[in-house]
């Protein structure tokens, strides 16, 4: 099971970023744990300033803007 954490202030893009990663995880039949993380201290903890940001599995693998598709697939196919 992949962890994911979508960090963001609770914006639009911060939302559809949640439904994207839901929408390609049951796609693609990968189990994830998905977390909407709203708490600026934790969000800079990770060492993000530009939101929205993604973490999977601990590392932050996107942040600045909504991602795209083949995105949210390549990180929920790697192993």
């Amino acid at each position: 099971m992949k962890s994911v954490k979508v960090l963001g202030s609770g914006c639009t893009k911060c939302r559809n970023t949640v439904a994207l990663i839901e929408e390609v995880a049951q796609a693609k039949g990968v189990e994830v744990a998905l977390e909407k993380v709203e708490d600026m201290q934790a969000i800079v903890g990770f060492g993000v300033m530009s939101t929205p940001a993604v973490v999977v599995d601990g590392k932050v693998v996107h942040a600045g803007g909504m991602p795209d598709r083949q995105s949210v697939e390549r990180w929920l196919e790697e192993a």
